[in-house]
């Protein structure tokens, strides 16, 4: 479920005396409009420079995401944005990352962004993953497995994003190719086998526009997908119908529709292979 947004002006006068700690007084604050985690996100400026500003009180249910991405965060250069800095004050939690220039993803048929997000995710894959408080991809999916068997597929040593909504990643046209896309957002950062966040970008690519077939073999770019044994991904799949299922029946609207539309045709098509 989505988290109501405020605005960065609606925060206690000494949690934004906190944050100016670090950039100095803001000239410009520009809400962002994408993302359903933080109560605040937004990109700031000031005479020291610009940062996106993510935050949720202490006593939000969802306060685990923040120290989630506060841990995770010193493990993935190259891989997304730096945190420069974290206050917690007044009842407040806020994270201050590097500013990324760029645009969302287009993970269209054709696009020219789906070799970089799949450079992205080879980056990811050999991340070391850390030695930090995360759960794991079999107890995520415990509840969405057609056989409890099947979860043995899931479990194992890798960092994992899990959210691939194309919101998540940004391309910089001006970066280097290969190195172009950056993973925001790390507040699902998961324990898994490394071809899982392949697995979730498929359903992502075929609600694009992708057949089950293309987005498959857009997931073969990445050499992980292929130390996946076929019954795996057919029971990844399986879990995945049923939980974007639930997600539409308890929240239906446009996207997560979307969503469980494509990872339904994505169980198909592997239960028709």
């Amino acid at each position: 479920m989505a988290t109501t947004r405020i605005g960065l002006d609606r925060l206690p006068a000494a949690a934004r005396a906190a944050v100016e700690h670090h950039t100095g007084p803001l000239i410009t604050v520009v809400e962002a409009t994408e993302g359903f985690n933080s109560e605040i996100a937004a990109r700031v400026t000031s005479a020291a420079g610009a940062w996106h500003i993510k935050g949720l009180r202490t006593d939000h249910p969802r306060a685990w995401t923040q120290r989630r991405e506060a841990a995770t965060a010193p493990f993935l250069a190259g891989v997304a944005p730096a945190l420069r800095w974290r206050v917690e004050a007044a009842g407040w939690d806020l994270l201050g990352f590097e500013a990324l220039d760029g645009h969302h993803a287009d993970y269209a048929p054709g696009s020219p962004d789906l070799p970089e997000v799949a450079a992205l995710l080879r980056r990811l894959a050999e991340t070391p993953c850390p030695d930090v408080d995360l759960r794991h991809a079999e107890q995520r999916l415990e509840l969405y497995a057609a056989r409890p068997d099947d979860l043995r597929f899931f479990a194992g040593g890798h960092l994992l994003h899990t959210d691939l909504n194309h919101a998540n990643v940004l391309v910089n046209d001006h970066a280097p190719h290969g190195d172009r896309a950056r993973l925001v957002d790390w507040a699902w950062a998961t324990r898994g086998a490394a071809w899982l966040d392949a697995g979730y970008w498929v359903i992502w690519l075929i609600a694009a526009g992708h057949t089950p077939a293309s987005a498959e073999h857009q997931a073969a770019e990445m050499p992980a997908w292929h130390t996946a044994p076929a019954e795996g991904i057919t029971a990844f799949a399986t879990a995945n119908r049923n939980l974007w299922d639930e997600i539409a029946t308890a929240d239906p609207d446009p996207w997560t529709l979307r969503l469980a539309a494509a990872a339904a045709s994505w169980h198909h098509h592997r239960r028709a292979a």
